[in-house]
């Protein structure tokens, strides 16, 4: 969970603008964590015009040997009610855009590879700070992630933000909402962008589901949109509290595997 794209910091400037600077690092184009997503998307302008989330206007990208500056119009934060959030998200998944070669095609796959890679989500095992059936819980998604990954690709497929948390859902703005930081952009199943909301607010998931349907005028079995919001939630938050394990400060990870056990426990009954 701490092996997103790098980047060299962001500031405002006076003029109005915002610049983030990307530096290099992942060069694959599909892997999750590819350092010119941002870039590439930007440059394409296909994000201005999608509905549901839409991305802020590119003012221009400049490239030198040591990396990438991105210039977009600066946005000034808002309230967004969850609700509201969900159903853009309901509406941006029913864009249909030809996938480039510098879409996301892996997220969780990837990212479940790189957990493998540092040893899985063995630190759940002997966790005393957490509860034991949420010990359980996180040590059956992780010997089933195969089964896991078996029902997500069972799902519609359609394009993702990729990291749909609040920060991210800059303000409404008429039926959308102006979101930033597109670096896992891509192609993913139903419910993932809905999955990752569901972390970061108390809305129950129901309701989040409802307001997705609305949002997308129930373009897909309901149930499907919450097996896929479930299973993607899940699998984040425990993979979260896994790497919380191994931080000095684990932040809220920890807390928020036990606050959303009831998410973990309905992504298992999916995989009996």
């Amino acid at each position: 969970m701490g092996n997103g794209p790098a980047d060299g910091g962001v500031w405002s400037t006076p003029e109005g603008f915002v610049a983030k600077r990307l530096v290099p690092g992942e060069e694959r184009p599909g892997h999750y964590a590819y350092w010119r997503r941002q870039a590439d998307a930007a440059a394409s302008g296909l994000l201005e015009l999608t509905v549901g989330l839409r991305a802020p206007r590119c003012v221009k990208v400049d490239s030198d040997p040591d990396g990438i500056t991105l210039w977009t119009d600066a946005v000034q934060p808002t309230p967004l009610a969850s609700s509201d959030a969900a159903a853009a998200l309901g509406r941006f998944a029913l864009n249909r855009l030809e996938p480039a070669d510098w879409f996301a095609r892996r997220i969780l796959r990837d990212r479940l590879a790189d957990d493998q890679q540092q040893g899985g989500w063995a630190a759940l095992e002997t966790a005393e700070v957490l509860p034991a059936d949420v010990r359980r819980s996180g040590h059956h998604l992780w010997t089933h992630r195969a089964a896991v990954m078996a029902e997500l690709d069972r799902l519609p497929q359609q394009v993702v933000h990729g990291d749909a948390h609040p920060p991210n859902l800059l303000r409404p703005d008429g039926d959308d909402v102006i979101a930033v930081d597109w670096d896992q952009f891509g192609v993913g199943p139903l419910g993932f962008d809905l999955g990752y909301l569901l972390q970061f607010t108390p809305t129950p998931i129901a309701d989040l589901v409802a307001a997705f349907q609305a949002g997308s005028a129930a373009r897909w079995p309901t149930d499907s949109v919450r097996r896929g919001a479930v299973l993607i939630a899940a699998v984040t938050l425990v993979a979260r509290a896994a790497w919380a394990l191994r931080q000095p400060d684990p932040g809220v990870h920890l807390e928020r595997s036990v606050t959303l056990s009831a998410v973990v426990d309905e992504a298992v009954t999916h995989l009996s």
